[in-house]
Order: structure tokens, then C-alpha cells, then sequence
């Protein structure tokens, strides 16, 4: 698939992008029907694997929620009243939205579900897309963060605690040649 004005280079299905380095990666989300704008990488928290599903917090005006809710009897929507989303474009399944589940599937209530299969990703900087499916969108553990951030916090700390020093040295100094 091509595009003319340099907006879309190519389609291709053999892009693989660095482990993890999709959630860092800037893309969109497109509808894999019709391509209309879904989402965006900043709106991604995470994939559910067994659901084979994207995590966004956020979607474009081009989703629609069904008003229909729908009770899931097996696998893992058991237990779940869910609403399905559909692609405003051309009105193609595009994901879910749970309002009630069971506890163990507590964080994805209020959250919407993307199906992978029926996503494409337009990767911004190799003007590229993609189908979701080959793309993995697993988030770094929270506490993994957490400590990087608290050695970079240290490691800032240091430094201004060196620099703060050495003005009061200065200072010093500068007292003596009076």
C-alpha cells in the first residue's frame, strides 16, 4: 500500500522493531479496514496477551461504542459485561470496553481493548505500516522504573551537592584575599 505525497512509504508485515522498543516507538493506530485513526502510542498501556489485545487508556472519535452491552459466557471475558467498539469509517469490530468484571480482571475495567488483528500501526519515523499482530506491547515492570528514576533522582542529588560545595568554597576563599 502506497500513498502518494510521501505521507505512507509502504505497507510491510516484516518490520520488526527492537524488543520493547514499541511502546517507546511513536506511532498510530489505525482501523486495519478502512485506516481511519484509532489511537495513538501515547494512549497505549500494555497488551493482554491471551486476549491478544492493545491497552489504551484513550481512543479518537472514530470509535464507537456499541450501546449494546454483551455478557461473556467463556474463556476470559466469563463473568464480564463488556460493550464492543467499532470503527466509526466502516463499521468494523475494532475492540471491546469491560464495565464489570471479576477481580482478576479488575484493571481493565473502563479500559478500552483493541484487537491486535484488526490493528494496523503507522510507525512515525520509518513512515511504515504494520500489523499490530507482529508488534509486542509489553510494559516494563512499575518498580523497574521506579528504581531507575530513584538513581537518577541520587544521581542528581550528588551532583548538585558537589556543586553546592565548591560555591561554598569559593566563597570561603574569596573572604581570605579580602
Amino acid at each position: 500500500m502506497e500513498y502518494n505525497d510521501s505521507i505512507l512509504i509502504t505497507l510491510t508485515d516484516d518490520t520488526q522493531l527492537s524488543s520493547g522498543a514499541e511502546l517507546t516507538t511513536r506511532m498510530t493506530l489505525h482501523c486495519q479496514q478502512c485506516n481511519r485513526v484509532l489511537a495513538d502510542s501515547f494512549c497505549i498501556c500494555g497488551e493482554i496477551k491471551c486476549m491478544d489485545s492493545i491497552v489504551c487508556l484513550k481512543v479518537t472519535s472514530d470509535v464507537v461504542v456499541s450501546e449494546a452491552m454483551e455478557s461473556g459466557h467463556k474463556g476470559d471475558m466469563v463473568n464480564c459485561i463488556y460493550s464492543s467498539l467499532e470503527c466509526r469509517g466502516c463499521r468494523s469490530a475494532v475492540g471491546k470496553v469491560v464495565h464489570s468484571a471479576p477481580s482478576r480482571l479488575a484493571v481493565i475495567r473502563s479500559i478500552f481493548l483493541l484487537y491486535k488483528a484488526n490493528i494496523s500501526c503507522y510507525i512515525l519515523n520509518s513512515s511504515s505500516m504494520v500489523k499490530a499482530s507482529t508488534l509486542t506491547f509489553d510494559m516494563k515492570p512499575l518498580r523497574k522504573n521506579i528504581d531507575e528514576m530513584k538513581q537518577q533522582f541520587k544521581a542528581q542529588l550528588d551532583h548538585m551537592s558537589l556543586v553546592k560545595s565548591r560555591l561554598a568554597d569559593r566563597s570561603v576563599t574569596s573572604e581570605f584575599n579580602k
